[in-house]
C-alpha cells in the first residue's frame, strides 16, 4: 500500500473555504446528461430482454452481488425486485458468500454480478463456487467483453452498459456509472412488473407501512369514526340544544339522522355561524333540520382511504369531513380529514 502526504498545519489554515456555484455546476449536469444518453443510445436491447427474461423465467431464488458503490446498487434492485413479490431476491455480499453465506444458492438460482469493470477480484473469486452450486451467472459490466472483461467470459450471460465516461474530474468516482446500473435495473424491474401485470393490491401487500402502502391498503372503515364516536342529532332537535354534540367530538359537525339512523343531511360549526350571524335571537327557535345541508357528500366504508380525502378536496369548496352511509343510506360512520392526516395519508 502505498501512502499520501499530510498537509501541514500552515497549509490547512491558509486554505479556502471552498464553494459551489450554479456555474460549476451547470457544464457537469449537462456533461452527465451526455454520458446518459450515449448508454441510452448504445444499449443492446437485445441483452436487456435477455437479462429481464432470465429473471421472470428464474425457477429460484434471485440474488445480486457486487463490490463497493456497485455492491450498493445491487442491494438496492434485490430490495425493489423482493418488494415485487415474485420471486425470492437478495442481496449476497461477496466476501461473506465466501465465508459461508453463499450456502443460500441453490441449482436453478440466478445470480446477477455488478461490476464497472468487468475484474472484480471478489466477483471472479466467486464466480467458480456459485457456479459449483448450480447457479445461472449473469454479468452487469460497463467494460466490453473480451481480456478486459474477464467476468463477461465465465458468465453464462453478460449485458454490457456502455459507460462513456465519469462525470468526476479524475474519470474514477463511479458517479456516472452507478447511475447507469441503477437505471438499468429499476427499468427491468419495471418491465418485469408489466409482464407479471403486477395489480396495486398484490404491490401493497408487500408495503404494509409507510405512505404507499397507507395508500393503497387503507380503506375508510380503518379510519372512520363510528358508534359512540359519531356526532348525531334529529332533525327536530333544537340548534342551541346540540352544541355540545357539535362541539364535543371533534367532527366539527352534526350528522342529521332520522329514527332508524338514514343520513338526513349535516350541519356544521360554519353553519352555526352563518345561522347566528343571519338570525340573531332567533337562532333560539330554530331546529337543526330547518338550517342543515339536506346534500353533504358521503362516501361507503369498502372506498379507499386516498378517495376520500380526495372527495373532501374536490371542487366546488373543500370540505373537512364526510359522513360514511351505506347502500341504503345509514350512516355508518364519519371520516375526518384530522383522522386522515393522523393516519399517515
Amino acid at each position: 500500500m502505498g501512502s499520501l502526504p499530510v498537509p501541514s498545519s500552515s497549509e490547512c489554515q491558509g486554505l479556502r473555504r471552498p464553494k459551489v456555484s450554479a456555474s460549476d455546476l451547470s457544464p457537469l449536469f449537462a456533461a452527465q446528461r451526455r454520458h446518459l444518453d450515449h448508454f441510452f443510445d448504445r444499449l443492446d436491447m437485445s441483452q436487456a430482454a435477455a437479462f429481464a427474461q432470465a429473471l421472470l423465467d428464474a425457477p429460484g431464488a434471485v440474488f445480486f452481488t457486487g463490490v463497493g458503490k456497485s455492491g450498493i446498487v445491487a442491494r438496492k434492485i434485490a430490495q425493489t425486485l423482493a418488494s415485487l413479490g415474485f420471486a425470492r431476491a437478495g442481496f449476497l455480499a461477496p466476501v461473506d458468500a465466501l465465508h459461508g453465506d453463499i450456502g443460500a444458492l441453490f441449482p436453478g438460482d440466478v445470480l446477477v454480478l455488478l461490476s464497472k469493470s468487468g475484474a472484480s477480484d471478489e466477483l471472479l473469486a466467486l464466480v467458480p463456487c456459485a457456479r459449483a452450486k448450480g447457479a445461472y451467472l449473469i454479468s452487469l459490466t460497463s467494460a466490453a467483453s473480451g481480456a478486459g472483461c474477464p467476468l463477461a467470459a465465465v458468465c453464462d450471460l453478460n449485458v454490457h452498459l456502455p459507460l462513456q465516461g465519469e462525470v468526476c474530474p479524475f474519470g474514477l468516482a463511479p458517479v456516472t456509472s452507478t447511475a447507469i446500473q441503477m437505471v438499468f435495473g429499476d427499468t427491468v424491474v419495471a418491465a418485469i412488473m408489466e409482464a407479471r401485470r403486477l395489480s396495486r393490491d398484490q404491490y401493497a401487500s408487500n408495503h404494509p407501512a409507510g405512505k404507499i402502502g397507507k395508500t393503497l391498503i387503507f380503506k375508510v372503515k380503518d379510519v372512520m369514526k363510528k358508534q359512540n364516536e359519531l356526532p348525531l342529532c334529529k332533525e327536530g332537535d333544537m340548534i342551541m340544544d346540540q352544541l355540545t354534540e357539535l362541539t364535543s367530538k371533534g367532527c366539527g359537525c352534526l350528522l342529521v339522522v332520522d329514527d332508524e339512523y338514514h343520513l338526513i343531511g349535516t350541519f356544521t360549526d360554519g353553519d352555526l355561524r352563518r345561522t347566528l350571524k343571519a338570525s340573531g335571537p332567533a337562532i333560539f327557535n330554530l331546529t337543526v333540520g330547518e338550517m342543515c345541508n339536506r346534500n353533504p357528500r358521503t362516501i361507503t366504508a369498502e372506498a379507499m382511504a386516498v378517495e376520500a380525502m380526495e372527495k373532501m378536496e374536490s371542487p366546488p369548496s373543500p370540505v373537512q369531513f364526510l359522513p360514511v352511509v351505506d347502500d341504503n343510506n345509514v350512516v355508518r360512520g364519519i371520516i375526518t380529514l384530522h383522522g386522515l392526516v393522523s393516519a399517515g395519508l
